[in-house]
């Protein structure tokens, strides 16, 4: 599996604690190795299709979409209050 950063996701990173950052390498390398890990509470999106979120904390969340079987692209990262809008 290859993840594929956007632009607008790296800004957003940059912005969060260094703590949520911290988690996110440690979910990335769950999602790297199986993305149906029960962890990472992935969830496909009712609200936009072919849109996928998982867990990074309680509050933090990653949306992502799938360009190919091999390939996600991660393209927001957020509050989960306002990550949905």
């Amino acid at each position: 599996m290859e993840v594929i950063k956007t632009e607008d996701f790296l800004k957003q990173l940059s912005r969060l604690p260094i703590k949520i950052k911290n988690l996110l390498g440690k979910q990335e390398a769950i999602f790297l190795k199986n993305q149906l890990d029960p962890r990472l509470h992935l969830k496909q999106l009712v609200t936009l299709e072919g849109v996928y979120s998982f867990r990074i904390t309680i509050r933090y969340r990653c949306l992502l979409y799938f360009q190919s079987k091999e390939v996600a692209v991660f393209f927001s990262i957020g509050h989960r209050k306002d990550i949905y809008n």
